[in-house]
C-alpha cells in the first residue's frame, strides 16, 4: 500500500485528530486494562467451555488466591462480560457463565494466544539478546 492510499491527516488537521485519538484511547484503556489482565483471560476461557462454580475456576486457574478470583469475576461481571447466577440452596449455589459480550472476546484472545505461540521462541531470542546487552551496561 502506497502512502497515496493511506488515510494521513494533514497538518491543519493534526491537532484535531491527534485530540481524537487521545479520546479513543482514554475510552479504550480501561477496557484493554481489564480484558489484558492475565486472571480475566483464563477465567473467559475456562467459562468458554460453560458455566463453572467459584471453586471450579479456583481448582482450574493454578495459582490465582480466592480474593483475586473474586475481584477478576466481580470486574468481569460489572464490565457486561460474566453473569453471576445465585440458586437459593443450602449452600447456595452460585454459577458464573460468559455474557454474549464475553463470548464474543474468545475469538480475538484466541487469536492473540495463537500469535503468542507463534513468536515464542523469537521472543525469547530478543529477550535474552536484550538482557546479555545490558549486562555489559
Amino acid at each position: 500500500m502506497s502512502l497515496a492510499h493511506m488515510d494521513v491527516p494533514s497538518q491543519e488537521e493534526a491537532p484535531s485528530s491527534h485530540a481524537s485519538n487521545h479520546s479513543a484511547c482514554g475510552r479504550v484503556a480501561p477496557v484493554l486494562q481489564r480484558i489484558g489482565d492475565k486472571w480475566s483471560i483464563l477465567i473467559v476461557m475456562i467459562l468458554g467451555d460453560g458455566p463453572r462454580r467459584f471453586n471450579e475456576l479456583k481448582r482450574q486457574i493454578d495459582g490465582i488466591s480466592q480474593r483475586m478470583l473474586t475481584l477478576s469475576l466481580r470486574g468481569l461481571e460489572r464490565d457486561g462480560l460474566v453473569t453471576r447466577t445465585v440458586t437459593p440452596s443450602i449452600p447456595p449455589r452460585v454459577d458464573y457463565t460468559l455474557t454474549d459480550l464475553g463470548q464474543s472476546l474468545r475469538a480475538p484472545m484466541q487469536a492473540i494466544g495463537r500469535w503468542a505461540d507463534v513468536h515464542y521462541d523469537t521472543i525469547q531470542a530478543a529477550r535474552e539478546t536484550f538482557d546479555r546487552r545490558n549486562e555489559t551496561d
